[in-house]
């Protein structure tokens, strides 16, 4: 029996320790990960690498988390997958704007780990 893959998650934060925070409570999840330090650099790792997941926070230099998802939703390759936002954006515009430009879910920072873990886990199924 050929062994099962490991979901591989892209992380898109520009915060190293709030990035680095996420990708540790995925990886002992069980999750492949890849950090990015912001929209730019996601979108080429994302050009580069199929990833089974994204997250990404909403402010960034450079290109936004709406913007990103955006831009990969255009793609034949990330057309279906699970994206989810993670931002300190309590607004509900943000939340809408979210949902209209793709995001399959939304998750306020500062984040629950188990809210997070969980909320993975809900979209990758």
């Amino acid at each position: 029996m050929p062994p099962m893959s490991v979901p591989s998650i892209l992380v898109v934060d520009d915060s190293p320790s709030l990035r680095r925070m996420i990708a540790a409570c995925l990886r002992a999840g069980g999750y492949a990960v890849t950090e990015a330090a912001d929209g730019d650099q996601a979108r080429a790792l994302a050009m580069e690498t199929s990833f089974d997941m994204l997250l990404t926070d909403q402010v960034m230099p450079g290109m936004d988390g709406l913007t990103l998802i955006r831009n990969l939703r255009a793609t034949e390759r990330y057309a279906g997958i699970p994206i989810l936002m993670l931002t300190t954006e309590a607004d509900e515009r943000i939340r809408e704007q979210a949902r209209e430009a793709g995001a399959s879910g939304f998750l306020p920072k500062p984040f629950d780990p188990d809210q997070l873990m969980a909320a993975v886990a809900a979209l990758g199924n």
